[in-house]
């Protein structure tokens, strides 16, 4: 069995990692552009904490210690992902709260943000950068906490997976990728973010992958879209997720 899931994840890697480089286009986006979606550079460190789910989803109430890295991701995810039921998420924020549904066919980009839910990781962060008329980023802040939680569960990037027929359309809900050691535009799993655009943003297909879409509450993705920010797109007051919260 261990053999089998070695071999799976190492053609998942290989399968992902192919079909990125296939499409990834000559100029690729980088911040500040308007235009582009940030990376995410928060800095991270490698201290483990209890966890929540096992692999399948018994880590969940596991007092061992646990913590996700380059080498057990994939697996994790993999065994994660095989009994999940639930496919949405609720995210209440300082103007209102929406509803994302998940693409069964992202398997790890979905239990990811389940899991990462279940851990409380989102609670108390924020949507940091806000572009009008284009997106809203979220699932990081500029505290001590936040940096912790992301050192608790663990340092560890996801392959895109770019090519499951998703597009940028309005209310998709996409993951950043991350600017650590990273040629192959491998996803953040911390961050994500929700294009605003009518109809949509098709210029980040292929780039980025998208794993979800706003069902309910786009209009409140609407108005953290027209809060005040600065010259860097950080909104001038703090608009924070104040609670996230996976729907059984």
């Amino acid at each position: 069995m261990t053999l089998l899931k070695t071999a799976v994840r190492a053609l998942v890697l290989l399968a992902l990692l192919a079909g990125c480089r296939e499409q990834s286009k000559q100029n690729k986006p980088e911040s500040p552009d308007p235009g582009t979606v940030s990376t995410d550079s928060a800095a991270r460190d490698t201290t483990g904490e209890n966890p929540v789910g096992t692999a399948g989803q018994q880590v969940a109430d596991s007092t061992d210690a646990f913590e996700l890295t380059e080498e057990n991701a994939i697996d994790f995810f993999f065994d994660y992902q095989k009994d999940l039921q639930a496919s949405r998420v609720r995210l209440t924020t300082d103007l209102g709260s929406f509803t994302i549904e998940l693409f069964d066919n992202v398997p790890y980009h979905k239990a990811n943000f389940i899991y990462l839910t279940r851990k409380k990781y989102f609670d108390s962060t924020m949507f940091h950068r806000v572009v009008k008329d284009f997106i809203i980023q979220g699932g990081n802040a500029d505290n001590v906490k936040t940096a912790r939680k992301r050192s608790d569960i663990g340092r560890y990037l996801l392959p895109p997976d770019t090519r499951k027929g998703h597009r940028h359309h309005r209310g998709t809900v996409s993951m950043p990728s991350s600017e650590i050691d990273n040629p192959h535009m491998l996803a953040s799993p911390y961050e994500f973010f929700i294009v605003v655009t009518d109809p949509g943003s098709y210029h980040l297909d292929g780039e980025y992958t998208p794993f979800g879409r706003v069902v309910e509450g786009m209009d409140v993705v609407d108005a953290i879209n027209q809060v005040e920010t600065d010259d860097g797109d950080w909104p001038m007051k703090n608009i924070y997720i104040r609670k996230a919260e996976v729907l059984d």
